[in-house]
Parts: structure tokens; C-alpha cells; sequence
């Protein structure tokens, strides 16, 4: 008896193609759609009642995506969305990436098999082509970025608006020569990042050399490679703004390698609010995001637009009406957290 594999096979798709056909989607071409069809005729595919009902029925399950679960930035969001889908009698499915688009495509088509009722990203990655076949067909929200495809609901703080905040407060403690460590990749957090550290300092008529502006590893190791080149130039950044606590963390530990004092001889900010800046030594100033609270709202959202289409499938509307609720873009607020790594200010 053949399977929905061996036809996938046969018609040359995956074999989310087929249950997207299988299902009537509109986001499969007219051409595809034969293909499938031809290749259910000449295998003479059946497909399981049994299973298409299992698949059209709420599994109460919810798909968290993260690139890592090595950064701890990541931990407090999980917590979040765990503890407003266990209230709500759903559990999740944790799908960790390390960053790759091949795995991050695999667990999306989750959502194609109906493994999962609703997706929550909070990868940062941009550009994901793949991912219009799934918007407005799927309830899918993301975490700590904005709505990078149309569609597609947020919950974020304002990145440009942190860094600005950060960037003026290391002005007004004097300083003119501030660099700005940043992680490498495509992430629109880390660009807007960068571009609220250099309103800033436009503000105030500073020109930072091209040197300053430093791309790394998104690690430990990356902000101390970019730190120890900063440290070799011929003029030394008196203040450091770093991307993530992370980078931050490294940038400092080779200050400290270097003989220089932290929050004396250079200033360091991070951003995330991560356990480390609070328990290293120094304690390191940075950017506080509400990372428990976005989980929440972000789960909120999601079961929200579950409920949308549960509700749809109640009421016997076909599958092509079963859309999920406009996208929300939430901005929560941040907090500047000043410790150790930076100095005083001055009355």
C-alpha cells in the first residue's frame, strides 16, 4: 500500500507538498498540484481518514524555534511561553537550530503535518523566503525582532530607541571615543542596535573612525578578538557599547587581560540583562529587556490566533477561510541597568 513518502517521491516534492495539496491549500502552484494528483492516481494512494481527522484536530501543542540554548538570553522567553501555555492546557515543543535554515525548515513544516497548532520564533535571522508560505495560513508569532515578513505578529522592545538610551548615557558621562561591538549575521536587532548607537552620537556632532565599529562572533571568544583589536589601535576606545552581555563579557575579560581597570579605564555596556552581567565581576551596565514578560505576551497572541482558527473549524468554514487573526506589533519596554562596568557619574 503506498504511503504519502512514496508519493512525494514519485511527484519529486517533500512531502509537506503533498499535505498541503492533500488539504486544498492555496499556496501550492497549479503545476505542483497535477503533479501530486497524477502521482496519487498511478500509486493509487488512499489517504487515511483516520489521519486527515488526527491532523485537523488541535494537538495542544505549541513550537518554540531558538537558534541556541547556549545564550541564556533565550531561557527567561521559554519560561514565559511555557507558563501561559501550561495555564492554558498546551505544551511545547522546543526546536533548537543552531542556526541552520535546512533545520529551521524542517521543524517549521511541523506546522504542515499538524505536529504542532502554532509556531513561536525566536530565531533573529531575516530574509526568510520560506517562510510566506506559511504566513497568514498558519498562526506564527516572533519574539525580539519586528515583523520582517508582512504579516507576521511581534513582540520586541524598541532596539534602536535601547541603544540610543545607552549610547547617550556613556556621552554624558564624557566620553567622545565609543566603539560599538556587534555580533555578525543578518539580524535586524543588531543593525537597529547600531543605528540608534550612531544617532546618538550625530547628535552631538561625533565622528567615530570606522575602526570602532567592530562585527564578531555573537560568544565569549568573539567579544574578546574584537576587544583585543579595539585595545591595539593607536587611539583606544575609552567606552565599549556591546551588542549582547555575552560580547560584552569577553570584551571585558581582556580589558581586565590587558592591565586595564573596567568601569575606570574603559567603560562597557551590554544589552539583554542576561544572569551573567549581574553575577560577573564587574557587574556589567546594560540594556534590561522584560525576556519573561515577551514570552507571555508572545503565547497570549499565538493561542490567541489558535482560537481563531479552532473556531473556524467549528463553525464548518472550508479550509481556505481558516486564517489566523491579524498580526500585532507589541513594543515592550527596556531598562538601562547601570552597574559596575561603567563609572559614576559625576554631580
Amino acid at each position: 500500500m503506498a504511503t504519502i513518502k512514496d508519493v512525494a517521491k514519485y511527484a519529486g516534492v517533500s512531502v509537506a507538498t503533498v499535505s498541503r495539496v492533500l488539504n486544498q491549500s492555496e499556496k501550492v502552484s497549479t503545476e505542483t498540484v497535477n503533479k501530486v494528483l497524477a502521482a496519487i492516481k498511478e500509486l493509487e494512494y488512499t489517504p487515511s481518514a483516520l489521519g486527515r481527522q488526527l491532523r485537523t484536530a488541535c494537538t495542544k501543542n505549541i513550537l518554540v524555534i531558538v537558534p541556541s540554548i547556549s545564550n541564556g538570553f533565550y531561557s527567561a522567553i521559554i519560561e514565559g511561553v511555557k507558563s501561559e501555555a501550561t495555564k492554558n492546557g498546551y505544551n511545547i515543543v522546543v526546536g533548537i537550530t543552531n542556526d541552520d535554515d535546512i533545520i529551521e525548515q524542517e521543524y517549521i513544516q511541523f506546522l504542515d503535518t499538524k505536529v504542532v497548532d502554532g509556531l513561536i520564533f525566536l530565531s533573529p535571522r531575516r530574509n526568510r523566503n520560506y517562510l510566506k508560505n506559511y504566513l497568514g495560513t498558519y498562526p506564527i508569532v516572533q519574539c525580539n525582532e519586528y515583523g520582517l515578513e508582512k504579516g507576521i505578529s511581534t513582540v520586541t522592545i524598541d532596539n534602536f530607541k535601547a541603544a540610543y538610551d545607552a549610547t547617550k548615557y556613556l556621552i554624558n558621562l564624557g566620553h567622545k571615543n565609543i566603539a560599538f561591538i556587534g555580533g555578525e549575521g543578518d539580524y535586524t536587532s543588531v543593525i537597529q542596535r547600531k543605528q540608534g548607537f550612531k544617532k546618538a552620537l550625530d547628535e552631538v556632532n561625533l565622528e567615530v573612525a570606522k575602526e570602532y565599529y567592530q562585527k564578531t562572533l555573537f560568544n565569549f571568544e568573539g567579544g574578546k578578538l574584537a576587544c583585543k583589536y579595539l585595545l591595539d589601535l593607536d587611539s583606544v576606545p575609552t567606552a565599549i557599547f556591546a551588542a549582547a552581555d555575552i560580547i560584552a563579557i569577553g570584551a571585558i575579560k581582556q580589558i581586565q587581560d590587558a592591565g586595564k581597570q573596567v568601569g575606570k579605564d574603559i567603560d562597557v555596556i551590554g544589552f539583554d540583562d542576561t544572569l551573567i552581567a549581574k553575577i560577573y565581576t564587574p557587574s556589567v551596565t546594560t540594556i534590561s529587556q522584560p525576556r519573561y514578560e515577551i514570552g507571555v505576551i508572545a503565547c497570549e497572541i499565538l493561542l490567541s490566533k489558535i482560537n481563531n482558527i479552532k473556531n473556524a473549524n467549528e463553525s464548518s468554514y472550508v479550509l481556505t477561510n481558516r486564517k489566523p487573526q491579524g498580526h500585532q506589533n507589541i513594543i515592550v519596554p527596556h531598562k538601562l541597568e547601570v552597574r559596575e562596568s561603567t563609572k559614576k557619574k559625576e554631580n
